[in-house]
């Protein structure tokens, strides 16, 4: 198996959910994580945790939906940082709404943070990644990537896109020896399930984030030689 010890990490959208749990997991296999998202709070709490588990640690506030925050702030990390190893591009937003009643602008606000804001984020750190010859881009679409629902049709629009660009880049970059995984959970217990009433709090038989980053962890982990292309996580009880 891979040893991730000493690796370094990005994680969008890594202050709570997700992210959260894809950041500690990482730091108990000692890998360095540096988290972003736009609430500096919740990220400074996040990465107490983080180094509490005796990895570096750093947080960077940006809106991986405009690409010049983007730009200059993923140059800092990697200086602050000390190179980068692994993307997880995570960060989101969702949002309930039929075709009709969903404005133009929040409807472009899911495309926008969702696949551009991936493309952005990857952009920036794949060079690093190309002149290493190795690396690995974890990015995070969902089931409604796979199958379009009613009343969230900008959520599969930007979700679909998500697939195609990440398979795209996986076939262009296995030459350079980096491996990139295009994964698809189901329904998890976050904060933004709950607060779109997708979810109640507690609730039994239902995925958690730490479910998602040991699936994380364990492709990792995979030997260099060896690449999970895909992967959808379920609950086992709907």
């Amino acid at each position: 198996m891979n040893n991730l010890k000493n690796k370094k990490a990005i994680i969008t959208g890594g202050g709570k959910g997700l992210g959260k749990a894809t950041a500690l997991a990482f730091a108990k296999e000692g890998v360095d994580v540096a988290i972003t998202g736009r609430h500096e709070a919740v990220l400074k709490e996040t990465v107490s945790e983080i180094e509490a588990l005796g990895v570096k640690a750093m947080y960077s506030v940006f809106d991986v939906g405009h690409y010049d925050q983007v730009k200059s702030s993923i140059e800092h990390i990697v200086d602050t940082l000390g190179g980068v190893d692994i993307l997880v591009n995570n960060a989101g937003i969702a949002g309930i709404g039929s075709f009709l009643d969903m404005s133009v602008k929040d409807w472009s606000a899911m495309i926008q943070t969702n696949l551009m804001g991936m493309y952005y984020v990857t952009k920036e750190v794949l060079p690093y990644l190309v002149s290493q010859n190795e690396g690995d881009i974890v990015n995070i679409s969902s089931t409604a990537g796979l199958s379009g629902n009613p009343n969230i049709s900008a959520y599969c629009a930007s979700k679909f896109g998500v697939i195609g660009m990440s398979e795209s880049l996986m076939k262009e970059v296995r030459k350079n020896n980096i491996r990139v995984v295009t994964l698809t959970p189901s329904t998890i217990e976050t904060e933004m399930t709950i607060d779109l009433g997708m979810l109640e709090k507690g609730s039994e038989n239902v995925l958690q984030p730490e479910d998602f980053a040991e699936l994380i962890v364990s492709g990792l982990k995979l030997p260099r030689r060896a690449m999970l292309k895909s992967a959808a996580l379920w609950t086992t009880n709907p």
